[in-house]
């Protein structure tokens, strides 16, 4: 039986090892300048995973990858969650 991934999981929660790394690869290079606060973040993601429109890590609304545009200070949640 093929494994089932939860739609509404966040890549560092589910996806296959490549693509995780690819996706911390890109956290690493967004500058300290524009980095939210690491408690912030945190609080973003538990807000996105709790969100019916988060599908593999993407958010539906934007199609943005939530982890990625949780990073950003300046960012904001298309559905004003944050």
């Amino acid at each position: 039986m093929a494994e089932t991934k939860c739609r509404r999981c966040l890549l560092r929660d589910g996806s296959p090892e490549d693509y995780q790394k690819y996706v911390a690869s890109l956290l690493r290079r967004i500058p300290a300048r524009d980095k939210a606060p690491d408690e912030r973040y945190e609080a973003r993601l538990r807000l996105c995973a709790a969100c019916d429109q988060l599908n593999g890590g993407t958010c539906m609304g934007c199609g943005c990858l939530v982890e990625l545009r949780a990073a950003y200070e300046s960012q904001k949640c298309p559905y004003r969650r944050w």
